[in-house]
């Protein structure tokens, strides 16, 4: 029964990330869970409506239902409790900035796949505030426990000879068999709004900043003018936040002033703001803002597009590789560091084809191994619009999973499983040092054993 235990906890910590984001996806399920404490953990307590929440996630993901999945996720979020108890003990913290961040990014995907704020409202029946609210506290619990998870297996590493060993172990009827999957990649450059563009905001800003001097609410016009996703239904508020944290422009302006006092346009990355000072505590200060982009015009994308275009010769002429251009000049985030390469969750740099955007997809379908598009204007996930040049570097058959093609790939595998190990060995002498309690409804799952 122990032998059984530990590897059912090795086993399903491989699937702990998957837990740790299902609090967004699940929030709109109609079924009511009635509450109850199911577990504790020192100070901590774990409620029945969290078990069934993951659960729902579990199954909604095509898993198979039964009493041993409902005890791998009930051990596995015991885990998670333990981690943030140790979290404490380690000074282990993220800060509200770090979570309004990732709770900002959410709602910014959200709004994207729901059409709107104002269709998540009505799809969630609540506000974003109130939507906001209730899944921080969720966000911060998830950050705390990847941050512990990563102290916990910092400076893990695999060697060549560890990931033979892995692969040797797999029996040769459960190797992976891998779909055709390419290497492609991409430079993107975002179209900069001109001085025109920029004059324009900054006039509506200035203008906007009168009605506030003439005793308009400053929470009216932030709701009916910011662009700011993550405080404009608020009225502009951003809360506390600590020098260093917001954009350096941002705090400047901000503790510039006297509370109460509005300032003239400022510009940042993200566009051009009017701060308004509420308060100062110590190191900290709590802001409001409008927050207006500028957008590009005809002439923005055209210019744009030029550029792009003579980047790609400069390629085409062997002056400077794609690589190299895109690391130093793509304005895509999530591919310049690969140099432009689409990469799998393992960090390999080919993906699936299946995985790639379709229209992305369908570009390569047209193209020659190695050739390299003209600019082609697209439209991002929130809505604007770039170019991008595409190079389709190679194309890989499908097959079964084998160490010359496939080694980045395994050794990814081999060390997810080391830090699974790290996590599980840890859990097994943390356990004891802690207060565990079950709810003997579930003393069928032997999690205190």
């Amino acid at each position: 029964m122990k032998k059984q235990n530990r590897q059912m906890r090795l086993r399903f910590l491989t699937i702990s990330v998957a837990l740790l984001f299902s609090s967004l996806s699940i929030a709109q399920t109609k079924e009511v869970v009635i509450d109850k404490i199911i577990a504790k953990v020192d100070d901590y307590i774990l409620l029945k409506s969290e078990l069934e929440r993951a659960y729902l996630d579990f199954l909604s993901r095509g898993q198979m239902r039964g009493s041993n999945a409902k005890c791998e996720i009930l051990q596995q979020l015991v885990v998670n409790k333990m981690l943030m108890a140790q979290s404490e003990i380690d000074s282990i913290y993220v800060l509200d900035a770090e979570v309004n961040n990732n709770l900002d990014r959410r709602m910014s995907v959200m709004a994207q796949q729901f059409g709107g704020e104002e269709a998540i409202e009505k799809a969630y029946g609540k506000s974003i505030d109130q939507i906001r609210e209730e899944i921080f506290d969720n966000i911060k619990e998830q950050l705390t426990i990847q941050r512990m998870q990563s102290e916990l297996t910092a400076g893990l590493k695999v060697t060549p000879a560890e990931v033979k060993k892995f692969f040797k172990n797999i029996p040769q009827d459960s190797l992976p068999y891998f779909s055709t999957e390419v290497s492609v990649a991409q430079i993107v450059k975002e179209a900069e709004p001109g001085k025109d563009q920029k004059e324009k905001v900054r006039k509506l800003l200035l203008d906007i900043r009168s009605q506030i001097e003439s005793g308009i609410s400053f929470e009216v016009l932030a709701k009916k003018y910011s662009q700011d996703p993550g405080s404009a239904a608020n009225g502009g508020q951003l809360g506390f936040y600590s020098r260093g944290e917001l954009a350096p422009e941002y705090e400047a302006t901000a503790l510039s002033l006297k509370p109460g006092e509005t300032s003239m346009p400022v510009e940042t990355q993200f566009g051009f703001h009017l701060i308004q000072l509420q308060e100062k505590r110590g190191n900290t200060y709590r802001s409001r803002h409008i927050l207006i982009t500028p957008q590009p015009n005809q002439k923005d994308y055209e210019r744009t597009e030029k550029y792009l275009d003579s980047l790609r010769n400069v390629i085409l002429l062997d002056s400077m590789s794609f690589q190299a251009a895109a690391k130093e000049y793509s304005d895509d985030q999530t591919t310049s560091s690969a140099g432009g390469f689409f990469q799998d969750e393992t960090g390999a740099l080919r993906v699936s084809a299946e995985q790639l955007d379709p229209n992305i997809f369908f570009t390569i379908d047209t193209m020659k191994i190695g050739n390299i598009t003209k600019p082609i204007r697209y439209q991002k996930e929130d809505g604007s619009y770039a170019f991008r040049i595409i190079y389709y570097k190679n194309k890989i058959a499908p097959h079964q999973a084998n160490l010359d093609v496939d080694y980045q790939k395994i050794a990814a595998a081999a060390l997810a499983q080391k830090k699974n190990k790290k996590i599980s060995d840890w859990f097994e002498k943390a356990r004891g040092n802690v207060y565990i309690e079950i709810d003997p409804e579930y003393d069928y799952c032997n999690l205190t054993n």
